[in-house]
């Protein structure tokens, strides 16, 4: 576990800059590391489970802690968007969201919630045998014969990895926002626009706003499917 000045933390983190000078940097895992936050200040700073590092790294490697269903031992594992974090022993699980100022936040979820997740379609590889290797948003690869578009939203089992649905990428789905000025904003999709040469593809909603096509995650077919921060669903319209 390595350590990074707290003036260079990314916004997303909400931790205060000044107070210290020395904040746990994330470890290499399945987020990008501008796209991620170390455990530890999920159960220090933003939940507040304990008072300083110390008391996050003993709860943390006493087992008590799961991610994506999974035990995880490692105080600076890099937690991203659309993860679940469970406390068995309290009885408490999360998923993790970007709010309305692109700062990471924790929503509340029942038991059973914490046994599913989202995750983007990013790219994929046909391999012998018909099979198709699709890589999604948390780093995750999956085999499967099924047919999906890149930039679908999968909705798997954990810690299995079965997948239990699809949303497409498509006019009329639910979207939510995960970047630019309009993030944690959710609307339905009503056009792609195509940029030429190096532009990135746009994505028009039809409540009015557009975004380029990478910060764009589909979140459900008429309606979200996971609780979203509060004020972010207010877009959405019938």
């Amino acid at each position: 576990m390595t350590r990074r000045k707290r003036l260079t933390a990314p916004v997303a983190w909400g931790i205060p800059r000044k107070r210290y000078k020395w904040v746990v940097s994330p470890s290499p895992g399945p987020h990008a590391l501008n796209r991620c936050i170390p455990l530890l200040i999920v159960l220090r700073d933003m939940l507040h489970y304990c008072d300083n590092a110390r008391e996050s790294k003993a709860i943390i490697r006493s087992k008590k802690v799961l991610v994506d269903n999974r035990v995880v031992k490692d105080p600076g594992f890099p937690i991203g968007l659309m993860d679940t974090v469970s406390i068995p022993i309290i009885g408490e699980h999360y998923r993790v969201l970007l709010d309305a100022k692109g700062r990471f936040r924790l929503i509340p979820i029942k038991d059973k919630e914490a046994h599913w997740k989202l995750v983007r379609i990013e790219d994929k590889t046909a391999l012998k045998g018909g099979r198709i290797q699709l890589n999604l948003s948390d780093g995750r690869n999956l085999l499967t014969a099924d047919s999906h578009a890149t930039r679908d939203t999968l909705k798997i089992s954990l810690p299995d990895q079965g997948i239990k649905d699809s949303y497409p990428f498509k006019e009329g789905s639910v979207a939510y926002l995960i970047g630019g000025k309009h993030v944690g904003q959710v609307g339905h999709i009503d056009e792609v626009f195509t940029g030429r040469g190096s532009r990135p593809n746009v994505v028009r909603f039809k409540e009015g706003f557009s975004t380029i096509l990478d910060y764009v995650f589909v979140v459900g077919k008429q309606k979200p499917i996971v609780a979203l921060p509060e004020g972010t669903a207010a877009s959405v319209v019938p």
